[in-house]
């Protein structure tokens, strides 16, 4: 696998740890209860460290672009998933365009 795959590969996984400590955060209420909080801290610190890591192979506005769109898009999705909030056309036609956003670094970052 070379260097730039495997820089992908770490970003998107930053992506998808930062969903699980921005729900964590959500539970922590506002860190007063203990495990949620320190789920959260644990899987921000990871992604952070995942995220510095791809740095080293990406462009730094492809690669924070790129994490917080996949955060982003997972947040928003737990969110109307698991925690009821809304799902109106003008939403999801923003989701859509996240998605694209996200599309578009990759196939010009060059």
């Amino acid at each position: 696998m070379t260097r730039l795959a495997w820089a992908w590969i770490m970003l998107v996984s930053a992506g998808l740890l930062e969903i699980i400590w921005a729900v964590a955060l959500k539970y922590s209420h506002g860190f007063t209860r203990f495990w949620p909080s320190i789920v959260g801290i644990t899987f921000a610190l990871l992604s952070f460290i995942m995220l510095s890591f791809s740095m080293k192979s990406l462009p730094i506005g492809t690669a924070y672009a790129v994490w917080v769109g996949v955060g982003t898009l997972g947040v928003a999705i737990a969110g109307i998933v698991a925690l009821g909030e809304s799902i109106s056309p003008l939403r999801m036609a923003s989701l859509v365009l996240v998605i694209l956003g996200i599309i578009g670094l990759k196939l010009f970052e060059k």
